[in-house]
């Protein structure tokens, strides 16, 4: 089908298939792929290296830790599940966020690191000079978008076989879903061990579990038992305690369902985007941390933390818990200083307004959103085994797009930084949107932006001694 017929036909779809989008710009895209249609040209950086826009956020502005340790990733590619405890070392994954959080903070142990963390979170809202107190809730937005079943190692996939070159088990077992191969030993998913690591560290740090909130409330998602079992297998009690948030559990049970808090909409900069809604469960926190996934999206470009909200909307006449009525707003294909929605979301004061700390889980990365889990052939054909930290939104996301453009297995294709120069630059972006989300007053810069100077050498500005711009502090 011609392209640009097939884009038309897309605004004659009813109302009710308003939902379903997402697969049908996910199947326009594979089908790019398959028929040898135009695509857009792999990523090359509009501004080249070191040329910092924005203003770095965090203690220590602009700072972005990353942790790799292959003791972290054993899985062999055919033995169990990437996410087994057999093949996935809590031990290396704590040791891992440990080092995130003391690089990041510069504090000597992890709780000193937390309370500044808190602590400068609430002097930047003008909350005064105070650490975590109990009862302030914390809601962790992880990136569940390939969790649409009951079980992780029975979800076959609705794509067709992998991409050439993914690591596959054989056969789909009995049952599979969709005629493909078992979605879940392939596709990329939130690692078990890092959110358990992460929920530990705040339960040491002084949170009781009653106030933390892990949540993913798109249509069709949940948070599956690999991760919900490796919360509750925890004999303290504050783990027996934390709260899920779902939209859909698949009778598993133990989950919370979303209501809609009409309160505090977002309203989006462009016109043509309705208005969204988002959780009451979620709004109720004080503090939020925004855990999201390393990899390339068919229809953005990358998905990283700027796209993990897509998560978090409702549409109530467009589709409800559903980020369909966006995906126009956020392509790839949209040119260098175009508008996008993405801003909205990460300067919204619900969303990316009240994040204190931002994570990327890199320990087995996907080709794409639909894609399976491959080894990096620029870390020597090895899993990624990466993790990374930041205060800064902007930055953090800077420094994913740099590893997965230069990573040759890595689809990333188009504008895919056109959010990252519309976000460094919200007071007076390229586009020329008044950024505005919740009516509270324009958005100023809401981080730093630049890209590394090698690949080889992963340097920004603050590193080759200038004040401003990003800072890396890679253990690798």
């Amino acid at each position: 089908m011609d392209r640009r017929f097939f884009l038309k036909s897309l605004t004659a779809v009813p109302a009710c298939f308003v939902g379903h989008s997402s697969l049908i710009w996910t199947e326009l895209a594979l089908a790019q792929q398959r028929s040898g249609m135009s695509q857009p040209d792999l990523f090359k950086p509009s501004e080249g290296a070191n040329n910092p826009i924005g203003e770095g956020r965090g203690i220590h502005p602009g700072r972005v830790v990353w942790v790799r340790d292959v003791n972290s990733t054993g899985w062999d590619g055919s033995t169990g599940y990437w996410w087994d405890n057999a093949n996935t070392d809590q031990k290396a994954v704590n040791r891992m966020i440990s080092k995130l959080v003391l690089d990041l903070t510069g504090q000597k142990n992890e709780k000193q690191a937390w309370d500044a963390l808190f602590r400068y979170h609430n002097q930047a809202r003008k909350s005064g000079n105070s650490g975590y107190r109990r009862g302030e809730k914390i809601a962790i937005k992880i990136n569940c978008n390939q969790d649409r079943g009951p079980d992780w190692s029975n979800m076959g996939s609705s794509f067709g076989p992998p991409p050439t070159g993914s690591v596959q088990r054989g056969g789909p077992p009995a049952g599979a879903q969709g005629g493909g191969l078992p979605r879940g030993t392939q596709n990329g998913l939130p690692s078990p061990q890092v959110v358990l690591s992460l929920v530990s560290q705040l339960i040491s740090a002084g949170v009781p579990g009653e106030d933390i909130l892990l949540y993913e409330v798109a249509g069709r998602r949940n948070i599956g038992q690999p991760i919900y079992s490796k919360i509750r297998a925890e004999s303290n009690r504050d783990f027996q305690e934390v709260k899920f948030l779902v939209n859909t559990d698949y009778g598993l049970g133990g989950r919370l369902v979303p209501s809609v808090d009409r309160d505090n909409p977002v309203y989006f900069s462009n016109p043509e985007v309705p208005a969204a809604y988002l959780a009451q469960e979620v709004n109720a926190a004080k503090y939020m941390i925004n855990v999201a996934l390393l990899r390339p999206h068919f229809i953005a470009g990358v998905t990283l933390i700027g796209k993990n909200h897509f998560g978090s909307v409702h549409f109530p006449d467009n589709g409800g818990w559903t980020p369909a009525p966006l995906h126009s707003y956020i392509m790839r294909t949209r040119p260098m200083g175009s508008y996008n929605a993405l801003v909205d979301l990460m300067g919204h004061r619900q969303l990316g307004g009240k994040t204190m700390l931002y994570m990327l889980d890199g320990l087995y990365t996907a080709e794409n959103n639909e894609g399976s889990v491959f080894r990096f052939a620029s870390f020597g054909d090895a899993w990624a085994s990466s993790l990374l930290m930041s205060q800064d939104p902007v930055a953090i996301d800077s420094v994913g797009l740099d590893i997965l453009r230069s990573e040759t297995r890595a689809d990333v294709r188009g504008n895919a930084d056109n959010y990252l120069h519309e976000a460094a630059q919200a007071g007076k972006p390229p586009s020329g949107t008044a950024y505005n989300p919740d009516k509270s007053g324009l958005l100023s810069s809401l981080g730093a932006h630049e890209h590394w100077n090698t690949a080889a050498e992963k340097k920004y500005s603050r590193n080759l001694g200038r004040k401003e711009g990003i800072e890396l502090i890679a253990s690798l």
